[in-house]
């Protein structure tokens, strides 16, 4: 099952292409952590990766640098934009020490020229990369475990090992045994396992050092109790362009999540990962997480809708559907928090119930001078049901996402008091008053971004399930009756309708949460799994549609589960072994053999 690139007649071609006397082509080597080209360099040369391993990095304005994949021996780097005659859109550097061929644009094209099959092939090559991108082909399989504690993590890194193999993969666990070992060994080790992980223990320096220099993605191991330590390996000053370090918190079983945020501070993690030692769930998370099978779940805004994301839940549940990530905006930011903090489906829903059902969060109606409620009635359910947790002290990754009005951009919280980022997330322009934070005026995440999919993939490597209810009616037929005959104000009160408060909410909420066709396709597009319940006799402000809601979205996530041919957590793998097998060339069938006549009596 190994996930090595593919070998191609290409390739043949190229190496004979680079190292044809006269050819023009140099030969140069990358440190670890050097820089090949950065986005936006003029592609003028065609790179082609002799020894060692890249990765491919890409930018947006406002973000993390997003990793996009791995390049190995033998396979060429920058052949789009130079085909394309664009500046390049990514950054590639060395994730180890690298031999690299070069080529310059003219001497390709001259050499292309003569040999039209190597274009034909490399076009082949870009198509088969775009749905690697999509199936996670490439993506990192070599990874480092650097201890930051005096105990050792040998066995902890050995179980999750074991976690791997149960996954159904090859791995192979390196420690400082193989310090003195030749480079060849260790690149035959990575070619013959699907992962390889190296492990170094704090007093290992050295070998800790030659760790970093060789794996695609390290592991700081600490433990929660001690105070927070550097890792004992040497600085890169290109490291937070590439080089992403995650941090993995160990605890003995049965011990509280606290002091997190210290860790963060000193260690400046990309992620960060808790780990109750000896816990087969949670080093079977970080199995996952290393395999590309680490599962995450989005949820979308939508008001009372979104109790369609607890149906969705159940069913997940049902089937065996593990959650390594969670994350959403507005509502579902909510749900998605308790799913955070592990509440089992009874408790999870129980607390919605309470929180949103018997108690209406929007019945303090207030003056409309900022908005027209006070809000008082949502911090005080925030407050009880999460109290003075940080988000980086939760038990599950988790991100929820509001929009900065003052920027004009979106934030993405996963770090600071929960209740204070969630209140920031559902607080809808002219319902809520909006949360002032340093100077931004934050507002629900829903105004710019409903369905957070691209931050859940930005965050990992492995399937990513998605509830959307953004796609139902926004405003029902009860509501526009209301709008076109408005009753009394009287009336209003007597009714109880006031509990949802005033029609006009139906309107504001809907208004500020409209996304365009455009963007809810790009979103959708992001998730492998994507469950959008049918959801158009339940109104956005209707509080009291619990059990109509969660049937809907219950049913919607059966219905796609039926579909799947196999668990969610290898639904990218299964996709890329399909892309494989399509584009492998057809065998050419043998020649028949010739037909025998039957030999006639006395001929």
């Amino acid at each position: 099952m190994k996930r090595r690139a593919r070998a191609s007649s290409l390739e043949v071609d190229l190496f004979r292409l680079f190292e044809a006397p006269g050819s023009g082509a140099s030969w140069f080597t990358l440190t670890g952590g050097e820089t090949l080209f950065r986005a936006g360099d003029v592609a003028d040369t065609l790179y082609l990766v002799r020894t060692g391993r890249l990765g491919v990095f890409r930018h947006a304005e406002g973000k993390e640098s997003e990793f996009v994949g791995v390049v190995t021996p033998g396979q060429p780097v920058g052949e789009m934009s130079l085909v394309a005659g664009t500046a390049h859109t990514s950054t590639v550097a060395a994730l180890r020490d690298s031999e690299i061929l070069a080529l310059p644009r003219d001497a390709f094209f001259a050499a292309a020229r003569k040999s039209p099959d190597i274009l034909a092939e490399l076009a082949r090559l870009m198509v088969l990369r775009t749905r690697d991108a999509a199936g996670g082909a490439n993506d990192p399989s070599v990874f480092g475990f650097i201890a930051l504690r005096e105990a050792p993590i040998r066995d902890f890194v050995e179980r999750v090992a074991e976690a791997i193999l149960g996954l159904g993969f090859t791995v192979q666990v390196i420690d400082q045994t193989a310090l003195k070992s030749a480079a060849e060994w260790f690149g035959r080790v990575e070619d013959s396992h699907d992962f390889v992980l190296y492990v170094a223990e704090k007093s290992e320096t050295a070998w800790a050092a030659l760790c970093a220099r060789q794996v695609d993605r390290l592991f700081l191991v600490g433990a929660i109790d001690d105070a927070p330590g550097l890792p004992p390996i040497p600085e890169h000053p290109e490291a937070e362009t590439h080089r992403a370090s995650d941090l993995i918190l160990l605890r003995p079983r049965g011990a509280a999540i606290s002091g997190t945020p210290d860790w963060i501070k000193a260690v400046h993690p990309a992620r960060w990962f808790h780990v109750a030692e000896g816990d087969g769930a949670d080093e079977s998370r970080i199995a996952r997480l290393v395999s590309g099978t680490s599962v995450g779940l989005v949820l979308s805004g939508g008001g009372a809708r979104a109790y369609a994301h607890l149906g969705a839940i159940r069913a997940l549940r049902q089937v065996g559907t593990p959650f390594d990530f969670v994350g959403g905006s507005s509502m579902g930011g909510i749900v998605a928090a308790g799913l955070a903090l592990e509440w089992d489906q009874d408790e999870l829903e129980e607390r919605i119930r309470d929180a949103f059902v018997r108690s209406s969060p929007l019945s303090d109606i207030a003056v409309p001078i900022i908005a027209m409620t006070r809000g008082n009635k949502v911090d005080a359910l925030l407050q009880e049901n999460f109290g003075e947790v940080m988000m980086s002290d939760l038990p599950l990754p988790f991100f929820c996402v509001s929009a900065n009005i003052t920027t004009n951009t979106y934030r993405v919280h996963c770090v600071g008091k929960l209740r204070k980022a969630l209140r920031a997330s559902i607080s809808l322009p002219g319902v809520m008053p909006p949360v002032v934070d340093n100077g931004s005026v934050l507002v629900d995440g829903a105004v710019m971004k409903s369905f957070p999919s691209d931050v859940m993939r930005a965050q990992h490597r492995g399937p990513i399930v998605g509830v959307d209810v953004s796609r139902a009616r926004g405003v029902d037929s009860r509501t526009v009756n209301a709008l076109e005959n408005p009753q009394s104000w009287w009336r209003w009160i007597l009714s109880g309708d006031w509990r949802q408060g005033p029609p006009i909410v139906s309107i504001l909420m809907r208004s500020a949460t409209i996304s365009t066709s455009a963007e809810l396709a790009a979103t959708r597009a992001a998730t492998d799994v994507l469950i959008m319940p049918e959801l158009d006799g339940v109104e956005i402000r209707n509080w009291q549609a619990f059990a109509p809601a969660v049937a809907a979205g219950e049913a919607a996530a059966y219905q796609v589960l039926s579909s799947l041919d196999g668990p969610i957590t290898h639904v990218r793998q299964r996709r890329a072994d399909a892309a494989s097998e399509a584009a492998e060339p057809e065998p050419i069938p043998p020649a028949p053999e010739p037909r025998r006549g039957r030999r006639r009596k006395g001929g």
